[in-house]
């Protein structure tokens, strides 16, 4: 059985610095160069730097980039000038985190990984921070900070709503982890998130809606982002693991697709109508899924 992607590419890396190649200190090839070199999606090449990183093969260096580690194949140790312990903050190690995050998933955020972003040594990290919970619940929070709300407040419940929304789906763009780190029933005590239910429930004191429905409303305009967003990252997970885009294996399941024409005519009525030409876009489905909800409040609202 092949082996993955990522663990091709990582392979070969370990390989050139095995015969000399590669040489500790010198820089490996970038994420975006890997991803060029082998045909790949940018997360898969990230992928393979992150596994190389966890075997001890390379180390990121601060200002300079992904290089081999001085002793392949052991755990990195902080390097002269690279991050010295006593500079540490907890700003730095969020910051390094969400770059992981960011390129990597949130699945393959770990401390040793954050440790080895900055040169540093992972218990280091937790004089900081308590731990990876800790260490997500902040992420959160400083990747929605990222995105503030606006600071002179929109007339009217349903632009207040709306600019929540916008910001919202802005952060979860920007960060697409964060939806799988931000769970409906177990809320994360965010001081930036929390600031999103605040303007809601501000916007609503004057609709004349009870407080559970007012409570409702707010939970569920942040599930309606929370949930188109996740496909977000569904995508890139899917396109790391497998290599091909969203178009390359819908083009793939064209049998499948003939199969439910035939027994479905409703569906196989409005494919012909659409001729061909659709494209989910994910933003474009946001827009018309918040003006649609916002209209459906607006009837509520109005018709009390």
């Amino acid at each position: 059985m092949e082996a993955p992607p990522h663990a091709r590419i990582a392979a070969d890396i370990k390989q050139r610095v095995t015969d000399g190649r590669l040489r500790p200190g010198e820089r490996v090839p970038s994420t975006r160069q890997l991803a060029r070199d082998w045909n790949v999606a940018l997360a898969t090449a990230a992928k393979a730097l992150a596994l190389l990183a966890r075997e001890g093969v390379v180390v990121a260096e601060p200002r300079v980039g992904t290089v081999v580690a001085e002793r392949p194949g052991t755990p990195a140790k902080p390097r002269p000038g690279a991050s010295p312990e006593h500079e540490l903050t907890r700003r730095r190690i969020v910051r390094a985190a969400i770059e992981i995050a960011d390129a990597e998933g949130l699945s393959e955020l770990t401390m040793r990984a954050v440790a080895g972003r900055l040169g540093a040594a992972t218990m280091s990290l937790y004089r900081h921070v308590g731990g990876k919970d800790d260490l997500v619940m902040l992420m959160v929070d400083a990747a929605f900070a990222e995105f503030p709300l606006p600071a002179r407040r929109p007339e009217g419940w349903r632009a207040r709503l709306e600019a929540s929304a916008r910001a919202q789906w802005a952060a979860y763009r920007a960060h697409p982890w964060m939806a799988g780190a931000t769970p409906l029933t177990r809320p994360v005590p965010s001081e930036a998130l929390l600031q999103h239910s605040e303007l809601a429930l501000e916007a609503l004191q004057e609709t004349g809606l009870d407080a559970p429905t007012r409570m409702y409303v707010t939970i569920l305009i942040y599930s309606f982002v929370q949930g188109i967003a996740a496909h977000i990252e569904l995508e890139q997970r899917a396109r790391a693991s497998t290599g091909i885009t969203d178009e390359e294996w819908l083009t793939g399941q064209e049998e499948f697709m003939s199969r439910i024409m035939a027994t479905n005519p409703a569906f196989a009525r409005v494919i012909g109508e659409l001729g061909g030409d659709f494209d989910l876009d994910l933003d474009r489905l946001f827009t018309f899924g918040l003006r649609s909800l916002l209209d459906g409040l607006t009837g509520l609202i109005e018709g009390r």
